[in-house]
């Protein structure tokens, strides 16, 4: 685990940023994009959390956000440098956790008939903000992955993770009893 002893250092004032390996990038790299931007969906996970949300979500969401953290860390090192590093990476088992969560909460909340509107009671409206910071993360990685490798799972987790955002953004409803808005395509 690391050990941050300052916090800041001022070697970022000319724009640049260290990676995990050492190597200066620009802070408005694709790489320090990404990760930014899961750092980001952490904290609005974290906010999410925040609101009191249903005990089960308490439970997992905090499980996700460590692995955000194992999401960062993976895309914070160049492909080759993960050799030389133990570093925490997001592996098959953390997307196949992700889908058995998926199908426990949708069996409880059910199909959807039509399109929902965000919203709710504010536990799930906040997750709905998480749902769609984490589809912007998926875009970022998206492109990230166009200049050069990442590590394998990042995306389909990314992908499996805004699903379930979505389908626990439902449950928080559900549980507080709060009515899902549908949209109305013919306003």
């Amino acid at each position: 685990m690391p050990r941050l002893t300052k916090i800041y250092t001022r070697k970022g004032d000319d724009g640049t940023t260290a990676l995990g390996g050492g190597q200066r990038v620009s802070k408005d790299s694709a790489r320090v994009n990404a990760y930014g931007t899961v750092d980001e969906l952490n904290s609005v996970i974290g906010l999410a959390l925040a609101h009191g949300l249903a005990p089960r979500l308490a439970e997992i969401l905090p499980i996700i956000q460590n692995e955000l953290f194992h999401l960062g860390s993976d895309l914070a090192f160049l492909e080759a440098d993960k050799t030389k590093y133990q570093l925490p990476q997001i592996e098959e088992r953390h997307i196949e956790q992700l889908e058995a969560w998926i199908d426990e909460f949708n069996a409880i909340v059910g199909p959807l008939q039509n399109f929902i509107l965000p919203g709710g009671a504010p536990g799930a409206a906040q997750l709905h903000v998480a749902r769609t910071v984490c589809r912007r993360a998926e875009r970022t990685v998206a492109a990230l992955a166009r200049e050069e490798p990442i590590g394998r799972w990042v995306a389909a987790y990314l992908n499996r993770l805004s699903d379930l955002l979505f389908v626990i953004a439902r449950y928080e409803n559900k549980h507080r009893g709060a009515t899902e808005r549908l949209w109305n395509s013919r306003l």
